[in-house]
């Protein structure tokens, strides 16, 4: 995931997305589905919102959702395709896999159906035992709107909140200004960006690490920054812990702040892990520092867990729910050593027409503007029932 992001608007800060201060993208626009792609008709729902707001304490995490029993059955085979108006052709969603009603959203883009009906079965048929979810954080567990306005990331809470200096700001912003059309340029290598990534990242970490940051600060920043988690995170988390399945969270964000705002929402379970930037203090609790390695967008792999054996530990769960929100979270599975079966969920926050393509060759399931888990939280539902 990119590097910081929006504050909340009413304080007289910028919206940001995820690099240094300033960054704005545009909203999430909509289009017919393309030839080939599913896409579902609407169902309608209500989740409790995630919100982690400036209430004192931790919150609590909403109360899981009534089991639903499922089906034995494995997912149904496919209805026969037709025409829509836009001539794309599509499946009935039912028939993709009735026992995952969530699949019927409007939000909901498949290009290969058959691979994901295939994925579900086989991950359903292996069970909880062989599952671990990997995920980033940042616009994929948080939401990538608030109230219709940009919500801050990880490190646009840090960024954007009081104990950064006005003159700091400034040159977060013009780092920004540098580096993110480099991040973005369609024409540059993935060869020719890292490099220029960790410069990036490393200016950033610096400029931070000159605020005089209290780590005693963290827990209020957080309270203060209006950050919300997507809609349907206390069921997510909840269901993985009651079923013991590991949450990898792997984000290029800041971990001190990922892990407060699951603190403060009342999730950070056993079973979750969370490997990020982490800011090192000194003996006065003062930021001097960023701890190694660094994560930045594009080496979100093996690469940085190298000695951490977090994966070797979990080497007989070969089934992989992947959650991100870009193309370098794509690697975040890397360092499995079996992976049998892997299904990979996008979600498609901005620039909905002018990324669409990309998202439905690289992730299974795409979900397009949706600022909830509802679809993720039903898949895990259909694997980890009983019946």
């Amino acid at each position: 995931m990119h590097r910081a992001a929006a504050n909340a608007a009413g304080r007289g800060r910028l919206p940001h997305p995820r690099a240094p201060p300033g960054r704005s993208r545009a909203q999430p626009g909509t289009l017919q589905p393309p030839l080939g792609v599913l896409r579902a008709p609407p169902l309608r729902s209500a989740a409790a919102p995630g919100a982690v707001r400036g209430s004192p304490g931790p919150l609590p995490a909403p109360p899981l959702a009534p089991p639903r029993a499922a089906s034995s059955r494995g997912c149904a085979a496919p209805a026969r395709p037709y025409r829509d108006g836009s001539g794309a052709e599509r499946h009935g969603t039912r028939a993709l896999c009735p026992q995952v009603p969530e699949l019927q959203k409007a939000t909901v883009r498949i290009q290969r159906p058959e691979r994901v009906r295939g994925i579900l079965r086989a991950m359903k048929e292996q069970g909880r035992s062989k599952l671990q979810v990997i995920s980033d954080f940042d616009m994929t567990l948080s939401r990538f709107l608030c109230n219709g306005r940009r919500c801050p990331t990880s490190h646009g809470i840090l960024d954007s909140s009081r104990v950064v200096s006005e003159d700091g700001k400034q040159k977060l912003k013009e780092l920004l200004h540098h580096y993110y059309p480099i991040e973005i340029d369609p024409n540059r290598t993935l060869e020719e960006k890292q490099p220029l990534m960790v410069e990036w990242w490393t200016r950033a970490h610096e400029l931070l690490s000159q605020q005089k940051i209290q780590r005693d600060d963290i827990a209020q920043i957080v309270r203060e920054s209006g950050v919300m988690l997507r809609d349907g995170f206390g069921e997510l988390f909840g269901q993985l812990q009651q079923q013991e399945v590991p949450l990898f969270i792997f984000s290029a964000g800041v971990g001190d702040v990922v892990q407060e705002v699951l603190r403060q929402a009342g999730v950070l379970h056993p079973n979750v892990r969370v490997v990020s930037n982490y800011m090192d203090f000194d003996e006065q609790g003062v930021l001097t520092r960023f701890k190694a390695p660094l994560i930045h967008t594009y080496n979100k792999n093996n690469s940085v867990l190298q000695g951490t054996g977090y994966f070797q530990q979990l080497s007989t769960r070969t089934s992989i729910i992947l959650l991100g929100d870009s193309m370098g979270d794509l690697t975040m599975a890397d360092g499995v050593p079996t992976v049998e079966n892997i299904l990979k969920i996008g979600f498609l926050n901005d620039k909905v027409e002018e990324q669409r393509g990309r998202y439905l060759e690289a992730f299974d399931i795409v979900l397009e503007s949706d600022e909830t888990l509802e679809v993720v939280n039903g898949i895990l539902r259909y694997i980890l029932s009983q019946t």
